[in-house]
């Protein structure tokens, strides 16, 4: 039996929540070079504390759900680099802990009862990410069900041993890839997740598949706490959120990046990056976005303008 929904239950309580915004963004103005397959987990290996310096700043910033460092943390990308499967998933897990902890020293410090205590959701990012050749902004991988189901099953065993309140399944480019770890979800049953798309355009999905028929595929899935779109160009929230909207009544997550767009080829942004996530935040949440925060190129200044433009609301 799936436990208390979380999200349900805070968005019954607060219009809208507030999500956290890009870890590897902050990450990297604090030193850390993320040059790396294992993108911001490797700093898991060398410099753990200064994720969960991140993590405060964006509870700070007023945040009520942190993602984990667990994005890019799987298994095979431990195993190849000489790590065993055991140490993996203690890291995995240590992502967990490093939100938790963050979450802890924020909330006794600065405990305000006009804010929900905040939602730790454990990274599951997609199988393009542990290619690391941006094969998650195209999707069409070309592998099987089974290979899917055995990639991503530990790295989700391993967040809900630890703790997450929930799942972040994050910048998924396909329905393939979608189904199988909605069906990996019955596997544990005491854990709801959300689950975001990276897009091709306002309306369709990165590998082609139109986002209805994400929602209506979603909809049957009674772990699915929350549908939405993330790592996409502000350009096409506004969009998305009301197609998503006519096709599901799960709350809308969304956290889009800069603005600009990411080429995986040179590994570069370009773009225009004017249309800013705080000053559109409240004209998502208009349209029927439930959580909103930021994704790459976004810090904990986006974060602060959301919060402020969404809590006066």
């Amino acid at each position: 039996m799936t436990k208390r929904n979380p999200v349900a239950s805070l968005l019954n309580q607060f219009e809208t929540l507030i999500l956290d915004g890009a870890l590897a963004t902050e990450l990297e103005k604090l030193g850390c070079n993320l040059d790396d397959p294992l993108w911001s987990a490797r700093v898991l290996l060398d410099e753990p504390e200064k994720i969960r310096k991140v993590h405060y700043a964006y509870f700070k910033a007023g945040a009520d759900i942190a993602i984990t460092a667990s994005y890019q943390a799987s298994i095979e990308g431990f195993k190849k680099r000489g790590i065993s499967e055991k140490e993996a998933r203690v890291l995995i897990k240590k992502t967990v802990e490093l939100a938790q902890e963050a979450r802890e020293d924020y909330w006794q410090e600065k405990m305000e009862s006009a804010r929900p205590y905040p939602l730790v959701a454990g990274s599951v990012g997609p199988y393009g990410a542990y290619l690391a050749d941006g094969s998650e902004y195209i999707g069409n991988y070309g592998v099987s069900d089974q290979l899917l189901y055995a990639f991503h099953r530990p790295r989700m065993e391993a967040l809900v041993e630890a703790g997450a309140d929930l799942l972040a399944v994050e910048t998924i480019p396909s329905l393939q890839e979608a189904r199988v770890v909605c069906n990996l979800l019955k596997e544990f049953p005491g854990i709801p997740a959300w689950m975001t798309f990276t897009l091709k355009d306002a309306v369709h999905i990165s590998e082609g598949t139109e986002l209805k028929a994400c929602a209506e595929l979603l909809n049957s899935y009674s772990q699915i706490a929350a549908v939405g779109v993330n790592c996409v160009t502000t350009a096409f929230v506004s969009d998305a959120v009301q197609e998503l909207k006519a096709y599901t009544q799960k709350p809308i997550i969304i956290y889009p990046n800069s603005g600009e767009h990411y080429d995986p080829e040179t590994k570069t942004w370009s773009g225009d990056n004017s249309v800013h996530v705080d000053t559109a935040a409240a004209d998502w949440a208009e349209k029927g976005a439930g959580i909103i925060g930021g994704c790459c190129r976004t810090g904990p200044e986006d974060i602060r303008g959301i919060s402020r433009v969404l809590r006066e609301r």
